[in-house]
């Protein structure tokens, strides 16, 4: 039995929590099922970028694997269905125009991640707030972080957070664009982005693998 029982203090981990949305199991591990499109459109796009955006931290940084479901529970592979894409990089997508009959079922899709990922829990950094979007935006980027905060941040992170600096609001429901939301390259929102021209001030932080024992 894996056993969460402390933080690492070299990250300055502020909180470790179980990840409750992984279903374990053995060495690697399982991400809730994500159903973002339906095939009323073009197809049914269930594409890995949009899914990390509208979900943060609920996929690794890179997934071994992927499932895929119609939304009854069939395979993928058993609809007769022809699929543009189903890889770890890109995530899903069928297309009307592929098909004979000119339909997609709907489908969802899980991703495969390896521990530490899944096993014990997640200790996240102190916030922190580099830039300001006085320039050509807001730039919060990991490589920079580390060299202004030697032994703070982990080798590998495995989710980033960001809010605004006053309403703690997530980036994700400010409506802005980002050029750069990755757990292992940091943030940007850059100005010219922005159908505005501005970029709210934001803060993040990195999820880190807690230290593991076992009991």
């Amino acid at each position: 039995m894996i056993k969460l029982v402390m933080c690492n203090s070299l990250f300055l981990m502020s909180c470790c929590y179980n990840l409750s949305q992984f279903t374990y199991h053995g060495p690697g591990c399982w991400t809730d099922w994500f159903d973002r499109d339906d095939p009323g459109g073009r197809g049914d796009f269930e594409v890995l970028n949009h899914l990390r955006s509208e979900n943060p931290g609920k996929i690794c940084a890179n997934p071994v694997d992927i499932e895929v479901t119609t939304l009854s529970g069939l395979s993928a592979t058993s609809t007769g269905d022809v699929f543009h894409k189903m890889d770890t990089t890109t995530g899903f997508i069928c297309r009307k125009t592929d098909q004979s009959s000119k339909k997609c079922n709907d489908y969802r899709v899980r991703f495969s991640c390896h521990p530490p990922f899944c096993g014990g829990g997640v200790c996240w950094t102190k916030w922190y707030d580099r830039d300001d979007p006085s320039g050509t935006g807001d730039w919060e980027l990991l490589k920079n972080l580390r060299k202004e905060n030697p032994d703070e941040i982990c080798d590998n992170p495995l989710f980033i957070e960001a809010v605004t600096t006053d309403t703690l609001t997530p980036a994700v429901d400010t409506g802005e664009t980002f050029n750069v939301f990755s757990p292992t390259k940091g943030f940007v929102c850059l100005k010219k982005d922005q159908s505005d021209g501005t970029c709210r001030d934001y803060k993040v932080r990195f999820g880190c693998p807690c230290k593991l024992g076992f009991h």
